[in-house]
């Protein structure tokens, strides 16, 4: 991991040896990385909606009441499309401190078990945000603003993103369970 500028593009990891995992992990891959030009479009667009709001309330003493919720939305949205993304590129915080410390086997069966332990809690995870995004729907639940947006939008990037995040952490232990083990160097 490096701590500087990146000026080229991560290459991700090594396809997995099974053909199936190797091929929906790139079906993934591809939809995660427009996932992400679509997040990188809606953190601009977030900018110009909050520098749009100031500049009008400022200059023009005409409050805008839509702002916050447009931006919020946007910013759940870039939040849990990413997910996946991060996890592909094994990007998401991981303390490592014991890693060094334990010979290799030991250290295969704990990341494995990272790996189970993730999927299940994302698993979990994209249930809930399912209902909530059901419950949203089906009893037309808005915000509180005057400008009162459906919460099934939010409700709907969360879950959807909790499942490509579930799918991309299933897809990363069923290739741990079937790669060929590594070989000593």
């Amino acid at each position: 991991m490096s701590h500087g500028v990146e000026l080229t593009p991560s290459r991700g990891p090594a396809p997995p040896d099974n053909a199936v995992i190797a091929a929906l992990t790139a079906a993934l891959d591809k939809l995660n990385r427009g996932l992400m030009v679509l997040s990188m479009i809606a953190v601009v667009l977030t900018a110009i909606v909050l520098t749009y709001s100031v500049v009008s309330r400022y200059f023009f003493h005409a409050p805008t009441d839509w702002q916050d919720e447009a931006s919020v939305f946007m910013l759940v949205g870039v939040t849990f499309f990413c997910t996946a993304y991060v996890q592909y590129h094994r990007g998401h915080i991981g303390i490592e401190a014991i890693a060094g410390l334990l010979p290799r086997r030991v250290n295969a069966i704990r990341l494995l078990l990272v790996d189970l332990v993730s999927t299940l809690f994302c698993a979990f995870f994209t249930w809930k945000s399912w209902l909530l995004f059901h419950e949203a729907w089906v009893d037309g639940q808005t915000t509180s603003s005057t400008f009162a947006p459906p919460l099934w939008i939010p409700y709907s990037m969360m879950a959807a993103g909790m499942t490509l995040l579930s799918l991309q952490l299933l897809l990363q232990t069923l290739a741990r369970l079937t790669n060929k083990p590594e070989q000593a160097a």
